[in-house]
């Protein structure tokens, strides 16, 4: 049977764009005609997303997007989701399977080397070719030993890997030369060539640079990518930031120190009409024309922390006259009271809310995963549209609140307070359903922007800046 060809982009460390990188090819691929899939065999984030067979990070569903497929929990077999306290919950083939500390996860690194391997051979079976990503940097000595998602991928993919490096971060050359020094002698060769993203500026001026760099380092410099202005959904919050673009209707998020699934406002960051801000403290929510309470992987720990910074007074003091949208987590925190009887997600087991809902939310060891199609009811009829649930807890009304969709209690609304609280994620995705939302400020959004064909238009932009800023013919050798 025909196995597929793979190509790997690994990075001289965290946040140096190999998730956009890695969708570009599947773009590029795809558009060649190769049957493309991606794959990650382990990732840490929390921003994830509902798949075929469970749960996987958003990163990969985006990627197999790019490549015009349907996301699949094969392509990110093992993933990490941080809920404090040192400790992450494991999710596996798209389901949790416990709450370990690293060390603990660390120990199950040959168990989950042999899920990851079963995965890329069942994905090989059904495509050409598969664009790997790795985690971080492949140079952390430390965790060589134990580390699945880097060399040892490369190693049963047989995959030839590019390293990609930040310039944008400054000294790009000393970090893919050290990267490089401190790979596992055995892995070495599996390195094909270097790739500068990020970059701004004269390009005369970096190619002297990257002559004396080929003289120290055998592997060569196949391109350097441009840093690009693209409003794609981040994997790590560490990379989100405030989008003023001149809109004229102003979103707060609340940041959470918890934050997940942050990847429901790439949508609202890619709206010419919207200016969306990530709020640290209270005072940047004043003048908010909309305010949002994201997902959080902890929700009691997140409440009290906006307690103790001061943003439950804040909220309160905007509800009414200013739409407040709570969103998972968020929406367990708009109730009157959170509880989590089983100590699911900590010590703490039960903690007030904000009160604006009159709900009662229990935490539930049960994770709710769905990816489904939602028929709007109240201010959203007529809307029908695409969503996914990822929640552990049962939130239980005591009033007769607007019904946002057909299932109860999924996405509810106080329409006179102007608060709204939901299960879905994925909302502002449908053009629709963000217009209908930010009409509760007063103004309205241009209904004919489409987020969707942003999006397309965005990868279709990304692959052409790589066919024409990378050697890519050297780069897909190896595929033929």
């Amino acid at each position: 049977m025909k196995k597929a060809k793979s190509i790997m982009f690994q990075g001289t460390g965290s946040g140096v764009g190999k998730s956009v990188i890695c969708a570009g090819f599947c773009r590029l691929l795809s558009r060649r005609g190769y049957k493309t899939a991606p794959f990650k065999s382990q990732n840490m984030a929390l921003n994830s997303g509902v798949g075929i067979g469970g749960e996987m990070g958003r990163a990969q569903i985006l990627q197999a997007e790019a490549a015009g497929i349907e996301p699949d929990v094969r392509m990110n077999p093992i993933l990490l989701k941080p809920q404090g306290n040192a400790v992450s919950q494991l999710i596996r083939m798209g389901k949790p399977v416990g709450t370990y500390s690293a060390r603990e996860y660390y120990s199950l690194h040959e168990t989950n080397l042999e899920t990851a391997v079963e995965a890329y051979e069942s994905l090989a079976k059904d495509y050409d070719v598969i664009v790997i990503e790795g985690a971080g940097s492949p140079a952390e000595i430390n965790l060589q030993r134990t580390d699945i998602v880097n060399m040892r991928t490369a190693d049963f993919a047989e995959a030839p890997v590019y390293i990609i490096g930040d310039i944008d971060r400054g000294g790009v050359f000393a970090w893919m030369k050290g990267t490089y020094d401190l790979l596992p002698r055995g892995s070495k060769h599996r390195v094909k060539g270097f790739i500068i993203n990020r970059f701004r500026g004269d390009i005369s001026l970096l190619e002297p640079g990257i002559e004396m760099f080929e003289l120290l380092v055998q592997p060569r410099v196949v391109g350097t990518v441009p840093m690009l202005n693209l409003t794609l959904e981040e994997e790590d919050s560490q990379n989100i930031k405030n989008s003023a673009k001149g809109g004229f209707v102003t979103v707060a998020v609340v940041k959470l120190a918890r934050m997940s699934n942050f990847s429901d406002f790439a949508p609202l960051a890619a709206s010419p009409d919207i200016n969306l801000i990530y709020a640290k403290s209270p005072n940047e929510l004043t003048g908010a024309d909309i305010i949002i309470i994201p997902g959080s992987k902890s929700t009691i720990s997140d409440m009290i922390d906006l307690r103790m910074r001061g943003f439950d007074k804040k909220i309160n003091q905007m509800a009414g006259s200013t739409p407040v949208i709570g969103i998972c987590g968020g929406f367990q925190m708009l109730g009157k009271t959170i509880k989590d009887p089983e100590g699911i997600e900590g010590d703490v087991k039960q903690t007030e809310g904000l009160g604006l809902l009159d709900m009662t939310t229990v935490i539930t060891p049960e994770k709710t995963l769905l990816n489904r199609e939602y028929t709007g009811e109240s201010l959203l009829k007529d809307i029908d549209f695409r969503g996914y649930e990822i929640h552990m807890g049962i939130s239980e009304t005591s009033s007769e609140y607007e019904q946002l969709v057909s299932e109860k209690d999924i996405c509810v609304a106080d329409i006179k307070n102007k608060i709204i609280g939901t299960y879905i994620h994925g909302l502002f995705d449908s053009e629709r359903v963000m217009s209908a939302l930010t009409a509760l400020s007063g103004k309205n959004i241009n209904p004919d922007y489409s987020y969707y064909n942003n999006k397309m238009s965005q990868l279709d932009m990304l692959a052409d800046t790589l066919e024409q800023c990378l050697d890519i013919e050297y780069i897909l050798s190896d595929l033929h």
